[in-house]
């Protein structure tokens, strides 16, 4: 018996146990705690600039002549995509059947609804582009003065578009240009509204004004928008998400009108409030005709 229990004993110390002779129970050896896996990093992605997704946006794009190297398309895609891909092969642009994953890997997680379209980079406007759309009419321009958000930006041009202004200036520093989030914010718009960059803002407010346009700031002020005469040429200044309007471009403007304010909130996305003067410019011209 004496004999067996040894054996049992040098048998358990092999196979990295230890033996309790007097419970006569066996115990594990304590093993190290297994270091815990740390997170992969998240990589972010930046949109590309030159993609377009959506099915509005990428029929507009087709519609309005825009260079597109080629259509990528979800296979078995049904609906609006057919009208679309018609479009495309009348202009004779390259179309390409891939997977849906393709695409949402393209997409980054946006809605792309089955389509998408690699154009070459926005080709922005000049502002003898803006007074030619304008033709007869008076001349109705939005300058944004340092609006960063795409956002915001495609927001504003799409109002621009449904309320008659004929172009958009922005600069080329410190502000968010044309990219694939813009076009889809803007629903198309952006194939409409001339979009014009240039380097300096309080500049080319000085050559608007040579041009006889009046320059109207929206900011915080004692008077009203709809108490100013907003007819005539027209240039409407909207600041920045977060700063509002510098105080140099702010001091180039003729006249600064504000929106009523009655809540605790004292402000407004700005792509609100530049809908609310552009419609207001809008009413204005259309009660003069």
């Amino acid at each position: 018996m004496a004999k067996n229990k040894r054996n049992w004993e040098e048998l358990s110390q092999r196979k990295g146990k230890r033996f309790n002779s007097e419970k006569g129970i066996e115990k594990k050896k304590e093993q190290r705690p297994r270091p815990k896996a740390q997170p992969k990093p998240q990589v972010v992605y930046e949109p590309d600039p030159n993609l377009i997704i959506g099915r509005n946006p990428v029929m507009e794009a087709v519609k309005n002549g825009r260079e597109i190297e080629k259509i990528m398309v979800a296979k078995n895609a049904q609906g609006s995509i057919n009208q679309i891909l018609g479009k495309a092969r009348d202009r004779g642009i390259v179309i390409h059947y891939v997977e849906k994953v393709a695409l949402d890997r393209m997409a980054q997680g946006r809605p792309h609804q089955g389509i998408a379209a690699q154009i070459s980079p926005y080709a922005y406007s000049t502002m003898e582009d803006i007074m030619k759309k304008a033709g007869d009419e008076d001349p109705f321009v939005v300058v944004l003065d340092n609006l960063e958000d795409p956002h915001n930006l495609g927001a504003i041009m799409r109002t621009a578009e449904c309320a008659g202004a004929h172009g958009v200036i922005i600069p080329k520093r410190h502000s968010c240009g044309i990219t694939e989030v813009v076009a889809k914010a803007s629903a198309g718009a952006v194939e409409y509204v001339p979009c014009v960059k240039v380097n300096n803002i309080a500049t080319t407010l000085d050559e608007l004004k040579e041009k006889g346009f009046w320059i109207a700031a929206c900011d915080m002020g004692e008077e009203m928008y709809y108490e100013r005469d907003l007819t005539g040429p027209m240039a409407l200044v909207i600041g920045s998400e977060g700063f509002g309007i510098s105080k140099l471009v702010k001091e180039k403007c003729d006249y600064v009108v504000s929106i009523p304010m009655v809540g605790k909130i004292t402000s407004l996305n700005a792509s609100n409030a530049a809908s609310i003067l552009m419609y207001e410019i809008r009413k204005q011209r259309d009660g003069k005709a």
